[in-house]
């Protein structure tokens, strides 16, 4: 990685830039946000999660006031349009539990109280779309994306239109909810989670001007880990959904909650190297640099290092 684009700060020196933003999260509040097997503590609120606060709710006045002045010249009252922040990274890494604390959080400055989430899963296309085009087993991967549907609702949104639908998605039945949206309001910023919204490519390579979602955003971040680590922490998630998601006869994953240990541990591994493994490696990773800032996790799952991209 380029190290002269970024800004390194270890967990010491990252944590003192909190400087005086108030932990607004008590213990509750973070057992509702934690992911499966993912051990955050309020020590990591603190040290990482308040410094990133402080830091975009810096970027979202920023931002708010230079609407202000454009408007201003222009002499309208164009309602302000919302601040976009991207969370990428790889599948067990994180990063939803990453973009529901932000969420949190950013939810309890004042001048920014709406703070809408949006994960790119309901984007999918439909199981019998994804069977039809032989791709079931390259779910997740950018082919599987609705792409243009998901820049049509980013832009949207981004454009300020009084409501935007979503797609709404089912990990337990592991497709899309037919008829079923997420409405988007007008936020005063909206995050989006995914795989791949750092990802380039929408439309054919015909196109002189594609749009990339991640065009749309003003603020972008990477939930970063070693790919050992990743793999384990994904092998232990498939054991606890076993014991618990899958034993719903309405999963679709109910086959693998009668597999022993040992088939299951070899059933998780499979999975990650023939999927998504391939997936990190081919396509989520590449796109770490565009990320303006970069969480990188240790062994433990917390964040021991914080790299903010230079502007």
């Amino acid at each position: 990685m380029p190290t002269s684009l970024f800004e390194d700060f270890d967990r010491e020196e990252w944590s003192r830039l909190r400087a005086s933003t108030p932990l607004t999260l008590a213990e509750e509040d973070l057992t509702r946000l934690r992911g499966i097997n993912d051990s955050i503590s309020l020590q990591e609120v603190e040290e990482i999660f308040l410094p990133l606060s402080r830091l975009l709710n810096l970027y979202v006045e920023a931002t708010q006031s230079l609407h202000k002045a454009t408007h201003t010249f222009l002499g309208n009252t164009t309602a302000i349009v919302p601040y976009v922040v991207g969370v990428a990274g790889s599948v067990a890494v994180g990063k939803s539990t990453t973009a529901r604390i932000l969420q949190a959080l950013l939810a309890r400055w004042p001048n920014h109280p709406k703070v809408d989430l949006i994960t790119t899963d309901g984007f999918l296309f439909p199981n019998a779309v994804l069977e039809s085009r032989g791709l079931m087993h390259r779910k997740g991967f950018p082919e599987s994306y609705d792409r243009r549907r998901l820049v049509r609702f980013v832009a949207g949104v981004k454009s300020g239109e009084p409501e935007v639908d979503a797609p709404l998605y089912s990990h337990l039945v592991y497709d899309i909810l037919p008829d079923q949206v997420h409405t988007v309001r007008q936020p005063d910023i909206m995050i989006i989670e995914g795989l791949n919204v750092l990802q380039t490519g929408v439309g054919s390579t015909e196109q002189d001007s594609p749009i990339f979602v991640s065009d749309f955003f003003d603020f972008s971040i990477y939930v970063d880990a070693a790919e050992e680590d990743i793999k384990r922490w994904y092998v232990e998630r498939f054991f606890t959904l076993r014991q618990t998601a899958f034993k719903n006869p309405a999963s679709y994953f109910h086959r693998y909650s009668s597999l022993t240990d040992e088939e299951a541990r070899e059933t998780a591994l499979r999975i990650w190297t023939e999927i998504n493994g391939v997936n990190l490696r081919e396509n989520i990773l590449p796109t770490r640099t565009r990320a303006h800032l970069i969480l990188e996790k240790g062994p433990n799952h917390s964040t021991r290092n914080v790299r903010l991209r230079k502007l």
